[in-house]
């Protein structure tokens, strides 16, 4: 089983094998949960403050158990904790390659223990989160993310405060269509209302949001991470480059996802010659930095013809000189 990184979804997973077994000793926990034997204490700790009644058992077979005719209490969540939980467990089928079954039937637990009308409000919010496993450091205040998702839900202006990559902070107001989980960090895909344009922002870069009363028709709905590959793909970044690559549409996309690149096959009058010859495609990068690219084009293994820029050239030849120079007789 893989390790569950928020606490409230694995005090959720304690409590689920204390239920399941008559004794668990406190190394088989640790061990199901993933963590240390001190955090399994901790987790039974906070049982305990929840009203759950744990029992130590002592003796070289002791552990934990639920106290014998004592009912277990309904642990009562807020929407927050249903978010920061439906993140852990996210994180936890990831890492143990369980099914998304196992997420489902986790969170319809969750909800019996919630009031009814609060069980409909967060399949609501949840309804508006695209599935996805982010990186764990890079998940946002669930606060923020329960905020963001029944904006999206029920199509309500937010006020958010947004600190970008260079670390500069501003204050927008933004009318948000999707929420999506994409290479490891969710993003809000909204409207910036003061520039009235289509804004991508990184969810753990907003540092607090709230609602407004004003509501709006969203242009699109539907599944955002097309839109977010697009958007990525057409970044006005510093660098536009422009490849020609001979080789299939697969081969090139290993290297270079519909994210990084543009891909579309040439004209006909660059056709291979032999119908056994891979095609060339036309593959258009938006980069702010040329650095990694030339190890991306030494990757392909292929023929490739770089229409721009001249720096780009001009990197590539120290490039191919200094790997002579590595592959060369004189020195040795």
């Amino acid at each position: 089983m893989g390790v569950v990184a928020d606490p409230t979804a694995r005090t959720l997973q304690l409590l689920e094998l204390l239920q399941s077994s008559p004794q668990r000793t406190v190394a088989e926990l640790a061990e199901r949960l993933g963590v240390d034997e001190r955090t399994v204490r901790r987790d039974v700790a906070r049982l305990i403050e929840l009203g759950v009644h744990v029992e130590s058992v002592r003796g070289r077979y002791g552990g934990y158990r639920l106290a014998p005719g004592r009912r277990v209490l309904p642990i009562r969540f807020s929407g927050e904790e249903v978010v920061a939980v439906y993140l852990g467990l996210a994180h936890s089928r990831t890492a143990s390659g369980e099914p998304e079954i196992a997420v489902e039937t986790a969170m319809s637990k969750i909800k019996r223990a919630m009031r009814p009308d609060d069980a409909e409000r967060i399949d609501a919010v949840l309804g508006a989160m695209t599935p996805g496993a982010p990186h764990p450091n890079l998940d946002p205040d669930p606060a923020v993310m329960l905020v963001l998702a029944e904006a999206v839900n029920f199509r309500r202006a937010v006020d958010v405060r947004y600190r970008s990559g260079e670390g500069v902070a501003s204050r927008r107001k933004v009318q948000p269509y999707s929420l999506a989980a994409y290479a490891g960090r969710w993003y809000l895909v909204a409207l910036d209302t003061a520039k009235r344009e289509e804004r991508t922002f990184r969810v753990d870069r907003i540092r607090t949001a709230r609602s407004l009363p004003e509501t709006f028709d969203a242009p699109w709905q539907g599944d955002a991470a097309p839109r977010l590959v697009e958007r990525f793909a057409a970044a006005d970044y510093r660098w536009r480059v422009v490849l020609r690559v001979r080789a299939t549409e697969d081969h090139i996309r290993a290297h270079l996802p519909p994210s990084v690149a543009r891909l579309e096959p040439v004209d006909p009058g660059m056709e291979a010659a032999c119908e056994s010859d891979p095609p060339w495609h036309r593959a258009e990068i938006h980069a702010e930095s040329l650095h990694w690219l030339p190890a991306v084009i030494a990757a392909l293994d292929c023929e490739v013809v770089i229409d721009r820029p001249d720096e780009l050239r001009d990197r590539v030849k120290t490039a191919a000189m200094r790997m002579l120079r590595a592959a060369s007789d004189e020195g040795r």
